[in-house]
């Protein structure tokens, strides 16, 4: 654990004021922790405390940025998921993550509950992880919890756009043929899965067991905040009552950062390459890049692989492909001519802000509807990765740069400029812990 917590700030007028202890409570990849990262220095920044509650995994990354921090869980448990192919399959990945969160539910429902006694503080947590904090907070009431809603497709609803993985529920399906779908998804995928590990947990510290994990998780945080825009995503009726518009939480571009020596030399000498991703968790992608590869040589164009997972590539690459284990995308993907990736919600906001066409291959979770949702902004296309073969990979890409030449933008509306979309952001989750007394503006 970081040895330091800020426990006041100076006021306006001189005296020092102390604000609550906001614990982020995260999970998941790379890209689910950074927002996590964004907010927990911009909440600090306020003056508020903060701790972030992250995986053992990510405790080297997060200790880089100087935030208070405390880890959970061990290294093997985060490897054990990372390294099961089914994580990837959209109808077994969330029960992979699940069985790996499970030995650890314990240890983050107590260090909830310590925090919790110790003073005032609240937590805003993943969404994966609000059934844990709940736990603390049917011991400790005044324990206040908002979800921060990473991605749209997270919060469930019966109106359009409906996607379910891969599946794009048409628009002529009637609202009583949608909740029975989500009726079957819980019955027979989610709950067998999911809710017994849960409920035994629960048991074990005298709470009575829940119905249904999904909607026990959608119901029983105090509010909820989007980390995604209005023009990205609109309310839907059938979200959560208590619901707070937001933005994506980017960092501004520093004036300090770089690109690495030898990714600048390699995007100065030939024409703009077209990048590919599979995120920053995929250990199962070598079949993504050999396709990329055979797509690349088809076409004749340059290409970046971006992959802590060199073993994964083939092997040797050609000059004109430069394998790059890391890159910060706010500067790389404006001198990209095409971005090929995963779908998750982070490289797809950064693409947006780019407006660099995005061609995205969805695996799993909220991926699928992430790239409707990029195609609906004439963004981009989206093909399911397990129909993405080489000739397909070919043929969309080829499609995506010519309509990246007639069009000298991607149609994206308009969105603010990141330091004021981020301000923005956190007065929603001020509104959202009702610690400001402004006007909520809630949606």
């Amino acid at each position: 654990m970081a040895d330091a917590i800020v426990l006041a700030k100076p006021g306006l007028d001189g005296e020092m004021t102390t604000k609550p202890l906001i614990l982020l409570l995260t999970f998941g990849t790379g890209g689910d922790l950074q927002p996590f990262l964004v907010l927990a220095a911009a909440l600090a920044a306020r003056g508020y405390r903060t701790l972030l509650v992250v995986q053992r995994s990510h405790e080297q990354v997060v200790r880089a940025t100087g935030l208070p921090y405390v880890a959970y869980g061990t290294h093997e448990q985060s490897e054990s998921v990372l390294d099961d192919p089914d994580l990837w399959d959209e109808r077994k990945g969330l029960g992979v993550v699940w069985r790996g969160l499970l030995p650890s539910l314990n240890e983050i429902r107590g260090l909830l509950v310590s925090h919790a006694q110790a003073g005032d503080c609240a937590v805003l947590s993943h969404p994966f992880l609000v059934p844990v904090a709940t736990m603390a907070k049917e011991q400790q009431a005044h324990l206040r919890i908002v979800c921060a809603y990473l991605a749209p497709s997270t919060m469930r609803t019966v109106h359009d756009p409906l996607t379910v993985g891969s599946l794009n529920v048409p628009r002529w399906v009637p609202t009583s043929l949608r909740r029975a779908l989500w009726w079957t998804i819980d019955k027979f995928w989610i709950d067998p899965d999911l809710l017994p590990g849960l409920n035994a947990v629960r048991t074990a510290h005298g709470l009575k067991p829940v119905a249904s994990f999904l909607a026990h998780m959608e119901t029983a945080s105090d509010a909820s905040v989007a980390l995604f825009p209005a023009w990205f995503a609109t309310r839907q009726p059938d979200w959560p009552v208590t619901f707070f518009e937001g933005h994506f939480p980017l960092r501004s571009p520093s004036p300090l950062q770089r690109l690495p020596a030898e990714l600048e030399d390699f995007l100065a000498a030939g024409d703009a390459p077209i990048a590919f991703t599979a995120g920053t968790g995929h250990r199962h992608a070598t079949g993504y890049f050999v396709n990329a590869l055979t797509a690349l040589r088809a076409l004749g164009r340059r290409g970046l692989f971006l992959t802590t997972f060199g073993n994964q590539l083939p092997s040797p690459l050609p000059p004109d492909v430069r394998w790059q284990p890391h890159a910060p995308f706010d500067l790389l993907l404006p001198r990209v001519a095409l971005l090929v990736h995963h779908g998750g919600i982070g490289t797809t906001a950064e693409a947006l802000r780019a407006g660099v066409p995005q061609l995205i291959l969805p695996f799993a979770f909220d991926q699928f509807d992430n790239g409707r949702r990029v195609q609906y902004l004439n963004a981009g296309s989206v093909v399911p990765a397990s129909r993405a073969n080489a000739r397909r990979l070919r043929q969309e890409m080829e499609s995506l740069l010519v309509r990246s030449m007639k069009l000298p933008s991607c149609g994206i509306p308009g969105d603010l400029p990141a330091d004021a979309a981020l301000e923005q952001l956190v007065d929603s989750v001020e509104h959202a812990f009702n610690f400001s007394t402004e006007n909520p503006g809630r949606s």
